[in-house]
């Protein structure tokens, strides 16, 4: 490990977390906010339910671990929510099971540490049309609607609030804009930069609004090594240095 020791958040999730840093994706973009603040671990399995989640939990997240996370941000859903298949095989949860599953991934979580903070995403949309276009003849048929991902989604949130876990209700926040369901997704899946920002966005707002101490928002966090240094840039006086640490000019969107 490298030091100095900083806040770790983890993403822990299916295809929507491990691509995340691709595209101008959500993890890159809270990896760009955190800089200097916290680090972000990419744990995402393309293809996972919430199932198979569950059997590795202590493998990811062990309870004995040295350091435990400050953040784990959860996406688990739009898999386990595709319609069985008659063979019984691939990713399919009845909506029961996904809802254990997911009380059992919380559960854990809440045991790591008394400052180990939760956030669950619930299952985004889908366009249902860019999605038979873009289906693989490789696989067979894929049955994914948005009525099963906002039965998953709900469940989801009901269940944290059940669990007092914070949630971004991510099939309804995606739906904002008029022109969701072609900005938002490469693939009517996954989700497009613009949909990533949607994402942080949600993200951000929660632990903006979380009555969490020590606050885990960015403005929160110090920056590491900030301190004033006659090493940094010379100011038009030419007498003096002014210290960039902080400055967040190079973002396209300045967030909250």
């Amino acid at each position: 490990m490298v030091g100095p020791d900083r806040p770790v958040f983890v993403l822990f999730g299916s295809s929507i977390v491990q691509f995340s840093y691709s595209n101008g994706g959500w993890g890159a973009i809270l990896a760009d906010v955190y800089a200097r603040k916290a680090d972000i671990l990419l744990r995402g399995y393309l293809g996972w339910n919430s199932r198979r989640a569950v059997q590795v939990l202590d493998k990811i997240f062990p309870k004995d671990a040295a350091v435990q996370p400050s953040l784990v941000i959860v996406y688990f859903g739009g898999n386990d929510s595709m319609g069985p298949h008659p063979s019984g095989l691939g990713p399919h949860v009845p909506l029961p099971e996904y809802i254990e599953n997911m009380r059992k991934i919380a559960t854990h979580l809440k045991g790591l540490s008394e400052k180990t903070r939760i956030i669950f995403l619930s299952s985004p949309p889908l366009n249902e049309e860019m999605l038979r276009r873009s289906r693989s003849s490789a696989l067979s048929e894929l049955v994914r609607t948005n009525e099963r991902c906002q039965r998953y989604s709900e469940a989801c949130v009901e269940l944290c609030k059940e669990m007092d876990v914070k949630v971004v209700d991510l099939y309804n926040a995606i739906q904002k804009g008029d022109d969701w369901s072609t900005a938002c997704f490469t693939d009517g899946i996954h989700l497009s930069s613009e949909g990533s920002k949607i994402v942080v966005e949600e993200i951000i707002k929660v632990i903006k609004e979380a009555e969490w101490e020590p606050s885990l928002h960015w403005k929160s966090l110090p920056t590491e090594f900030a301190e004033d240094s006659p090493y940094d840039v010379v100011a038009s006086d030419g007498m003096s240095t002014i210290n960039i640490s902080n400055c967040t000019f190079h973002r396209e969107m300045q967030w909250d």
